[in-house]
């Protein structure tokens, strides 16, 4: 699917004159979601963020489309089959950003989490998943002997392998996907405005909402809608307070943190799961971006799950997190991995439904319901809430199917048609054949951000050196696809800054002088731009305890 050229000023416009059935507020996946399957139905949508697409939650997961295997330990089968049902409508829906990836558990003969008596179990497990929906990948699980099991990893103790598992599920480019989401939306007709917080609620004759007070580059525009969505995420109970002041929380935030290291450091060429010794979780360990001969410059590692107390609004990565994942990562590879090896980190935060009472509770988040949660409050407000990326489509169709009760229409009159609604860029070959950086990115638009650098040959020079991203590929994030800030381009639209942050911090004036034009920023703006930016790295390397920037690596 290809979509029109975005305008963000006619966007603005059309958000201040128009009126709406559905006014979605957040630009999370979720948000985009909902946005995209009303659109689809027919609504007239307007969607609004106070920052940028993806910005929070949705663009600092673990960057997976999977039914989650720790859920069948958990006994949510419900929820595993779900998902694996969703990961399945993603590959065929979006297979340029989606794409199969295998997974590995390694069995330890001793000294493991994971040992022969859990193995034996797990192996059971695995039929169940397979059983529950895996399989549809095209692929069962497969038990692999200890010399095939460490070729996948042979950075692990050799002396503590027995076997291990392999089975299938994929990858995803997580902000790149909510992208492609509020995109269709828009070609479908939906309003999309990032940048536009909402300081208030509007409220009709009877008292509910209808609508909201947002601004939008210091303009305040006052929204009319029938109905407004709440798909905000951790920040949900800021925004059901301004129709309820006092309200009790809703939200149980738990922080994820990942860390990016050289790939020479693992050598993984599948996805590995491992454990983290002394406590009840594990560890994904994830090659990133292919060199083409079956090797990769990068692998992350994560994610942690731990209570959140602090700003909601960029977490922090802390030097005790970044302690937890090496110590993980050091027990299960030799190479010995330190502060030093991190080039990059993220942390994000999953947006739990702490319970109808509102309290904190003593579980551990990790043991915490991964379902969604859609209710409608007294003021008509309708919230969709909680879940996981894999299941955003569920998600949104159920919270549509709830605003059209809220409009006294019934459901099954206006069906979810997103199923099998390919989302821009998408292709309906399947995936994409041995595709290149610029294919896996766009899919069917690679051609517009080749034409780019064909026409100016400054363009077909590396955006960030040593990553694969072309200067050309800003410059499209500008024009095609709503980069309004150089974060925006180098954290969302590329993912420079989770890949490599020393050098991205680098390259930002270069890159903020690359999109000034199309942005209308003289070089006072770029300079700020730019010294924000890298400001932001070093205040989060310095959170984490990791090398200042321009230190050189080992």
């Amino acid at each position: 699917m290809t979509a029109p050229p975005f305008d963000r000023a006619d966007n603005i416009e059309r958000l201040a004159t128009g009126e709406f059935d559905v006014l979605v507020v957040g630009g999370g996946i979720t948000g985009a979601g909902v946005a995209l399957d009303a659109a689809g139905r027919g609504l007239r949508v307007a969607l609004v963020d106070k920052g940028d697409l993806a910005s929070g939650t949705s663009s600092k997961s673990s960057k997976l489309a999977h039914g989650g295997l720790r859920y069948l330990q958990q006994g949510d089968i419900r929820l595993v089959y779900e998902a694996l049902h969703e990961r399945q409508r993603l590959l065929r829906n979006a297979p340029h950003l989606v794409r199969p990836l295998p997974f590995l558990i390694p069995v330890m003969a001793k000294g493991g989490v994971v040992n022969r008596k859990v193995g034996w179990a797990l192996g059971k497990a695995m039929w169940l998943y397979d059983l529950t929906g895996g399989a549809r990948i095209g692929k069962l699980h497969r038990r692999l002997g200890r010399d095939d099991t460490l070729a996948h990893l042979p950075t692990m103790p050799a002396d503590r392998l027995a076997y291990g598992y392999l089975y299938h599920d994929a990858q995803v480019d997580d902000a790149r996907l909510t992208l492609a989401v509020a995109r269709t939306a828009a070609a479908l007709g939906a309003v999309v405005v990032t940048y536009a917080p909402v300081t208030a609620l509007r409220r009709d004759g009877s008292g509910r909402v209808a609508g909201a007070t947002v601004t939008v580059d210091d303009r305040p525009i006052e929204v009319r809608a029938r109905i407004v969505v709440n798909a905000t995420g951790v920040w949900t109970d800021a925004l059901l307070g301004l129709a309820e002041p006092g309200r009790a929380p809703t939200m149980r935030p738990a922080k994820g943190v990942h860390l990016t290291v050289p790939w020479d450091k693992v050598r993984n060429d599948v996805a590995v799961v491992i454990p983290v010794p002394k406590d009840r979780r594990s560890l994904f360990l994830v090659p990133w971006l292919p060199r083409g001969d079956g090797t990769y410059e990068l692998t992350y590692v994560g994610t942690t799950d731990t209570d959140y107390d602090g700003p909601l609004d960029d977490p922090a990565c802390t030097a005790d997190d970044v302690a937890y994942v090496l110590r993980a990562l050091n027990a299960s590879v030799t190479t010995g991995v330190t502060e030093a090896d991190v080039v990059a980190t993220w942390a994000g935060l999953r947006p739990l439904v702490a319970g109808s009472s509102g309290t904190r509770g003593s579980a551990r988040t990790a043991d915490l319901s991964r379902r969604h949660l859609v209710a409608t409050d007294a003021a008509g407000v309708v919230t969709v809430t909680g879940g996981k990326l894999t299941t955003y489509r569920r998600m949104a169709a159920d919270g549509v199917d709830e605003v059209l009760r809220g409009l006294g229409e019934r459901p099954r009159r206006r069906r979810s048609r997103t199923a099998r609604q390919a989302l821009v860029g998408a292709t309906r070959s399947g995936d994409v054949a041995a595709p290149d950086h610029l294919d896996r990115r766009y899919g069917t638009e690679a051609d517009a951000v080749r034409a780019l650098a064909a026409k100016d040959p400054r363009l077909a020079e590396p955006l960030v050196p040593g990553l694969p991203y072309l200067a050309a590929e800003a410059v499209w994030a500008v024009r095609g696809e709503m980069a309004t800030t150089l974060a925006d381009v180098l954290d969302r639209r590329t993912r420079a800054r989770l890949q490599d942050a020393n050098a991205t911090a680098a390259a930002a004036e270069d890159v903020a002088r690359l999109v000034a034009t199309d942005l209308g920023w003289d070089e006072g703006r770029v300079q700020r731009e730019a010294a924000q930016y890298r400001a932001s790295i070093a205040a989060e390397r310095e959170d984490a305890g990791l090398p200042a920037l321009g230190a050189p690596r080992p």
